[in-house]
């Protein structure tokens, strides 16, 4: 209801313990929104903070409330009002020195905004020209002519100031002395008294009507009053629920921002996921190339154990050729030194041959 926040910042919310009036109680689990509001329609300033959609503080401004810093980062005020003292705790000197700022400029415009009321009311309070007399009670029930005429005679009084045995008393006292006069003027005046009895009966009627209607009227008023003040009570609970809505659209504003916040690390997020299943691609075709590599490796392998198998066994041939041509080697020299022992010995038969047939 024509709230609008002016200022916020986050703080830890306490409160002082009501029984020992020393301790405090924190009435927030972690740092909230604190905000000062401007109520248009009052000219008041408050301040309002919301733990989810409970309400730990809906304080209002008064010019002798009082902002005390008891630390570099804590400070507190007394609210008369809510018969209780707040506290809070900021999270640096920085943030409770601008909201101790703040408090001070909206005191000073709560005291300026307080004086130019007492100016109005003093000025609406100033005597005025109409006359008491035509000032009337809405209590006061409307008096017809008929009520106010008696027997005729045009003369007007009030309910409040005749009643029944005074009227009857009055009308009767001047006609005593002439009732023995005459016949005629003994009927004239026992019509007169059975006028008077039937104008006292229907005056004593009206009485008792407007005494009920006059009951009727406080009970109607009574009832009035109970409404008015639900709707006061209502109205309250409205403008509440209006600084809660504001509160709400501030923390929601607040939320969207995180929610942005949170849409630009999820992109990022997203085009890191893509530039890791980029990534996990290539490492599949790695995988796949190095596979392919290791299965060329194997067969490279196996090639070439199935190649120093046959060089082992090309070696093995070798080395049995080896020996078997040293064996040959061992022997053909063997039959070289049979035949040079043969050729020698040939060589002396020849010789002696020859000397046999020359002694011959």
């Amino acid at each position: 209801l024509g709230q609008q926040p002016i200022y916020s910042t986050r703080a830890h919310v306490f409160q002082i313990d009501p029984n020992t009036k020393k301790n405090w109680m924190p009435t927030s689990k972690h740092a909230v929104t604190v905000s000062y509001f401007y109520d248009s329609t009052r000219n008041v300033y408050r301040i309002i903070s919301l733990d989810g959609s409970k309400a730990i503080i809906n304080s209002t401004i008064t010019p002798n409330m009082t902002f005390t810093k008891t630390s570099h980062k804590f400070g507190q005020w007394a609210d008369s009002r809510a018969n209780t003292v707040y506290g809070l705790g900021f999270s640096s000197e920085h943030h409770l020195a601008k909201f101790a700022d703040k408090f001070a400029e909206y005191k000073e415009a709560a005291r300026m905004a307080k004086e130019k009321s007492l100016e109005k009311m003093e000025l609406a309070s100033s005597p005025s020209q109409e006359s008491p007399a035509d000032i009337h009670s809405p209590l006061t029930p409307p008096v017809t002519a008929d009520l106010c005429r008696i027997n005729g005679t045009g003369d007007d009084v009030t309910l409040s100031d005749v009643s029944p045995n005074s009227m009857l008393q009055s009308d009767l006292s001047p006609t005593t002395p002439t009732l023995a006069h005459s016949p005629t003027t003994n009927k004239h005046w026992e019509a007169e008294l059975a006028t008077l009895k039937s104008n006292n009966a229907k005056l004593t009627a009206a009485l008792l009507e407007s005494t009920a209607n006059v009951k009727q009227w406080k009970q109607q008023l009574a009832a009035y009053q109970e409404e008015a003040e639900r709707l006061h009570k209502r109205v309250s609970e409205l403008e509440s629920q209006s600084s809660q809505t504001n509160v709400i659209k501030s923390q929601k504003t607040e939320l969207n921002q995180t929610i942005e916040e949170l849409e630009c690390t999820l992109k990022a997020k997203e085009e890191e996921m893509v530039r890791l299943k980029e990534e996990v691609e290539n490492a599949k075709q790695l995988q796949t190339q190095k596979d392919e590599l290791t299965k060329k490796l194997e067969d490279t392998d196996l090639r070439n154990k199935e190649l120093e198998e046959q060089l082992a066994d090309l070696e093995q041939r070798l080395e049995s050729s080896q020996v078997d041509q040293e064996n040959l080697r061992k022997n053909l020299k063997t039959l070289l030194e049979i035949l040079d022992g043969k050729i020698f010995e040939l060589t002396e038969l020849r010789d002696n041959l020859a000397k046999l047939i020359e002694d011959s």
